[in-house]
């Protein structure tokens, strides 16, 4: 068939339009980095502890959707949230599965990070061992338990934690003095990284331990005499734990990036909370350099201490009265305007697109 001139003239002149319109001199900055992102992978630094309630960060990339979202995550290994709040202060990451204490603290100290997800509520717990552990068991309170190890042992109860600031010390000391209402004297708290408590534990060096899953988990099926003394939800009840945050500067630079990842986080979260074996799979390839069983990963999953929940609004409360507590800690400067720390918009907007 025949086009005529015309005609042709119009198509040629309308595609040489069309094609000036796309152009990168006639794109807005914004436009042109969009395109750049489609056509590239967006890289951003992650900082995380290799624990439990991260387990949205490792499903993602072990499923490989972040690659499939154009999204390359160069990822860090911290032993500890203040650890990982200096290298944030550093401005070597842009995004961080943290506790929401070091996050908190981290933005008391100028650094712009904004939470954009939760990952998990009531998930420490208080283990015991021993003597201990059937004191505190056999006892009318939780004070009198402490006061009659005190007495039996003539020194007090060492516990272990995660370092002064992070979410298991913040949560033990919020239970010492709010639940408990034990003697100060007659508890030692013994802050050391999250692999050191349950070789603590396990070598008996310990009476207890504020700590999460897997180490709840591993260390009852170790030690027959260990037990859970007080469960998540009796320490401080629907206790903020991990979240996702991201600096201000790479939600500026990577809107859509940092929007595509909370996406798959919600994502995330729904797999682990109904699909627990395929997610212990990839939870055991970064827990414990790849060493723990995932049958092990996967019975914590399904701990009652292990509540994954990606609703930024579900914790707003409880963080409001963490914060209200680590004031009387030392352990954060300044009160942090909560409602400047979080930004719910980008699970709002997952959450509405369905």
């Amino acid at each position: 068939m025949q086009i005529p001139l015309a005609r042709r003239r119009f198509l040629r002149l309308s595609g040489a339009a069309a094609t000036l319109a796309l152009s990168p001199a006639t794109l807005s900055p914004a436009a042109l980095s969009s395109r750049a992102e489609a056509a590239s992978p967006v890289t951003l630094r992650v900082g995380y502890i290799p624990i439990i309630p991260m387990t949205q960060l490792f499903i993602m990339e072990g499923e490989g959707w972040t690659g499939q979202a154009g999204l390359d995550l160069k990822l860090t290994s911290f032993s500890s949230g203040p650890a990982m709040v200096q290298a944030l202060a550093s401005g070597s990451l842009d995004v961080v599965y943290v506790g929401i204490g070091p996050a908190m603290v981290a933005r008391s100290r100028g650094i712009d990070i904004k939470v954009l997800a939760s990952n998990i509520i009531d998930q420490v717990a208080f283990i015991g061992r021993g003597p201990f552990a059937e004191t505190m068991a056999a006892s009318a309170s939780p004070a009198d338990g402490f006061r009659q190890f005190y007495q039996r042992a003539g020194r007090p109860a060492k516990i272990a934690t995660l370092p002064q600031g992070s979410v298991p010390d913040t949560i033990l000391r919020y239970y010492i003095r709010n639940v408990a209402k034990a003697d100060p004297a007659h508890v030692e708290i013994v802050g050391v990284g999250e692999d050191q408590v349950q070789q603590l534990l396990l070598a008996g060096a310990v009476e207890g331990a504020s700590i999460l899953e897997p180490v709840l988990t591993i260390v009852q099926e170790r030690d027959p005499t260990a037990r859970i003394v007080a469960p998540a939800n009796a320490m401080l009840p629907r206790q903020p734990g991990a979240v996702l945050a991201v600096r201000e500067t790479a939600i500026a630079e990577h809107r859509d990036a940092i929007a595509k990842l909370v996406e798959l986080h919600v994502r995330a979260t729904d797999f682990a909370n109904t699909r627990h074996d395929r997610a212990a799979a990839h939870v055991s390839a970064f827990i414990g350099k790849g060493l723990v069983d995932p049958d092990v990963i996967a019975k914590a999953l399904r701990s009652p201490n292990t509540n994954l929940v990606a609703n930024p609004h579900e914790i707003m409360e409880s963080t409001a009265l963490l914060q209200d507590f680590q004031q009387t800690t030392g352990a954060q400067i300044k009160p942090v305007d909560l409602n400047a720390l979080f930004d719910h918009s980008f699970f709002d907007a997952v959450r509405k697109a369905g």
